[in-house]
């Protein structure tokens, strides 16, 4: 089953994400991941099959091997879910969690560990990533010299567009904008090796932070094919796009398929949404295993 809407009668929704329903359980928020995939800020009308489970439990996984940052993961069991959620766990279960309610910080902490995506291009025309100048000479995908905490803005609808560390410090405060940017390379640096490990190269990622009794805590996913950009070390070679696990497949897909990347977005072709369940799949498989 693949599913794409998703409403508890007598629990209120507070948000619909591109992905993720939000519902209000009073003193926490209920999360259920969905199947929806969205590229260019298009949600397509045919989702992936699994996608919603293996992102939820993806994020699960690594809240809870990060044991030295806090976050906002209370519990993934159905099991210990309260008596009004009972009537869904058969909804619920592997696609949701019950998390901590936070004030989010409305910036996305994005760390890059090489060069891809616009930061690739805004290198080749500039020189520069996120408007740092960088060593002349790198190539397409090749490691930066050091991870890089590359800011933007948190959008509720559109895209979110990069931001300065002067601007990440205005909108926050300079206290808590270096408290995020340290959490992030901290995160980004002990996933990376983890997957690394385990035959994965994390390119770049994204964090998000919440305040909880004026302390910040990582929020919403963590380093989810959504969220990330998985390639995999047996085929990667610096100076071509790697092949990946994660979105980046269905969006080089579109790129040449001739969508003028404006809604409404296309129906997906099965064999597109069958590979991208098989890598979404994949990339969850090699992180988990034991």
């Amino acid at each position: 089953m693949t599913l794409l809407q998703c409403d508890l009668p007598n629990i209120r929704k507070l948000r619909s994400g591109k992905v993720r329903e939000v519902f209000d359980l009073g003193d926490c928020v209920l999360f259920v991941t969905t199947d929806r995939i969205s590229a260019f800020d298009s949600v397509f009308p045919n989702g992936i099959p699994g996608k919603g489970k293996i992102l939820n439990q993806c994020s699960a996984f690594w809240f809870q091997y990060f044991t030295n940052i806090p976050n906002h993961l209370i519990t993934i069991d159905v099991e210990k879910y309260p008596n009004e959620l009972k009537p869904h766990l058969e909804l619920l279960a592997g696609r949701s969690m019950i998390v901590k309610k936070t004030k989010p910080l409305p910036v996305e902490c994005v760390v890059r560990g090489y060069l891809a995506g616009s930061g690739w291009k805004e290198y080749q025309e500039n020189g520069t990533l996120a408007g740092i100048k960088l060593p002349k000479g790198l190539r397409n995908a090749e490691a930066l010299p050091e991870p890089m905490f590359t800011p933007s803005t948190k959008a509720e609808e559109g895209h979110d567009e990069p931001i300065t560390w002067e601007q990440c410090c205005h909108l926050i405060g300079q206290e808590k904008a270096e408290q995020v940017r340290a959490m992030s390379l901290q995160l980004y640096t002990e996933g990376a090796h983890y997957a690394r490990e385990r035959g994965i190269i994390i390119a770049d990622t994204k964090f998000e932070f919440g305040v909880l009794d004026g302390k910040i805590i990582l929020i919403d996913e963590c380093m989810t094919p959504d969220s990330s950009r998985f390639w995999p070390i047996d085929e990667y070679e610096v100076g071509k796009n790697p092949p990946s696990f994660d979105k980046q497949f269905l969006r080089d897909y579109l790129e040449a398929s001739g969508w003028n990347k404006l809604p409404p977005a296309p129906e997906l072709p099965e064999e597109i949404v069958l590979k991208t369940a098989q890598k979404y799949q994949e990339a969850f498989s090699r992180l988990a295993a034991v």
